[in-house]
């Protein structure tokens, strides 16, 4: 056999692992029929060699393969590998320094949420838990979890979604941080910090499309069922491209690149076949009727004001005023939603007009008062002109007040009694003369410096001759 042949496929080999990133210009140089120095590859990073330093221990600390040594000695042309001098700058090329996993910590979390590394059973996920590449993380109805990035970035699953952690890393020395995260079903919705460097990567791949940004709040929504994904930017810009491309889309691609540039106050839609949509504009913030009011019924239950190009609302309730900590979630087909079973506390509601597209237009955010404070009142006739009126509320625990009114019109104006500060149960009326009356009990309540009243149903009697 010729002695030529291995040594054209080491050739060939060595290019071969420059093309794909391995040994940039290095390994077709060292290539068996080069006979030129060595090239130095297109990129580096440039570290200032200290005291005590090697080519050993900084290979170590900072290369993906310790042995690559032997390349800085090359690429800095360095003698002697065990004796540095302090304040050389060697450098260092990019593509073999380490990759260093980094972590997702819960911060909130809310209902059903589950988690499992790759193939293995889910279990439930708590508040401080960090996740990190390869894990999966879905909710179930009424489920909401917030995972938040150590750059401050922030990612919120609502219900019925999944997504999995595909590339969460930084790289060693340079600081550059790539992540990407794999949309299985439903939404996710982050807010993102602005990246500080050019090879920062951030992008949310749904089986239709990626989307990339380098800073934003945005939103990405898959229809498994439609096979369409909805992307709804609220600030920054966002690069959409459609998924066969997301191979060609390295750190440090510019969004302008993308096959869409999604700006802030617009969405798109990609359907099915691939072709990356147009840029639509969201629909402007609903108004909320009565928006100061105190949720005190047994229901919580807000009132949008219509908007003639809505064909849907969205109102999501959360404990925080960036909704990072979601704990509902309806889409409604008219302008009203009901919530049961919201315990007393201050809350946040966010609510969206939904456009015929199924893009979620432009939230606005309210705070609201959840103070259940029901009270339940009857009389009972003691004499022929004597009644004993009783209440009771259902938070005694609370120092509370009465007004008793009674009166002898349904609006209750002109009345015949009108008793404040009352801290008893009841009250006792006397000397009524025949007639119809009409009564009620306000409730009155002063707790963690604020003021609550709830007055009781306006009730009527008949007292005969």
């Amino acid at each position: 056999m010729s002695t030529t042949a291995p040594l054209a496929l080491r050739s060939v080999l060595a290019c071969a692992v420059a093309v794909f990133g391995l040994l940039p210009e290095l390994a077709c140089a060292q290539s068996a029929g080069a006979h030129t120095a060595p090239k130095a590859p297109s990129e580096t990073v440039t570290y200032t060699t200290q005291s005590g330093d090697t080519l050993y221990d900084i290979a170590s600390r900072y290369l993906r393969d310790p042995h690559d040594w032997s390349v800085l000695r090359r690429v800095n042309r360095v003698s002697a590998a065990h004796r540095l001098q302090p304040g050389i700058e060697l450098r260092l090329p990019v593509v073999l320094l380490k990759q260093e996993p980094q972590s997702a910590r819960v911060v909130a979390t809310s209902g059903p949420v589950e988690h499992a590394y790759r193939q293995n059973v889910f279990v439930p996920v708590a508040v401080g838990m960090t996740l990190g590449e390869g894990d999966r993380l879905r909710t179930g109805h009424d489920g909401f979890v917030t995972l938040a990035l150590d750059d401050g970035s922030h990612l919120s699953l609502p219900q019925d979604s999944m997504i999995d952690i595909g590339t969460l890393r930084s790289t060693a020395l340079t600081g550059t941080k790539d992540r990407v995260i794999l949309l299985r079903r439903g939404e996710v919705d982050s807010e993102v910090t602005h990246a500080t460097r050019p090879a920062d990567r951030f992008q949310i791949h749904s089986p239709s499309v990626v989307a990339g940004v380098r800073g934003t709040r945005f939103r990405v929504n898959y229809d498994s069922d439609q096979r369409s994904t909805a992307v709804e930017v609220l600030d920054g810009a966002v690069g959409v491209d459609a998924a066969a491309a997301r191979d060609v889309a390295p750190p440090g691609q510019p969004l302008q690149a993308s096959a869409q540039l999604i700006r802030a106050k617009f969405g798109n839609v990609t359907g099915e076949s691939g072709r990356v949509g147009a840029p639509i504009e969201l629909l402007p913030p609903p108004e909320l009727v009565k928006p100061g009011k105190v949720q005190d019924g047994k229901d919580v239950t807000f009132d949008l004001v219509p908007y003639a190009g809505a064909h849907a609302y969205r109102v999501q309730i959360a404990r925080d005023a960036d909704l990072l900590d979601l704990m509902r979630d309806q889409r409604v087909s008219v302008p009203h939603a009901t919530f049961s079973d919201i315990p007393n506390g201050t809350y946040f509601v966010r609510i969206a007009s939904i456009d015929e597209n199924g893009l979620e237009g432009l939230p606005q955010i309210f705070a609201f008062e959840r103070r259940q404070l029901g009270v339940a009142a009857s009389a009972q006739r003691l004499g022929s002109s004597t009644l004993d009126f009783r209440w009771v509320v259902d938070q005694p625990h609370v120092a509370t007040r009465f007004r008793f009114v009674l009166a002898s019109t349904p609006d209750l104006q002109n009345p015949i009694v009108d008793q404040t500060d009352l801290t008893a149960g009841g009250i006792v009326v006397s000397d009524l003369q025949p007639g119809v009356y009409y009564w009620t009990v306000v409730v009155e309540q002063f707790e963690n410096g604020r003021f609550y009243q709830k007055g009781s149903a306006v009730r009527s009697f008949t007292l005969a001759r």
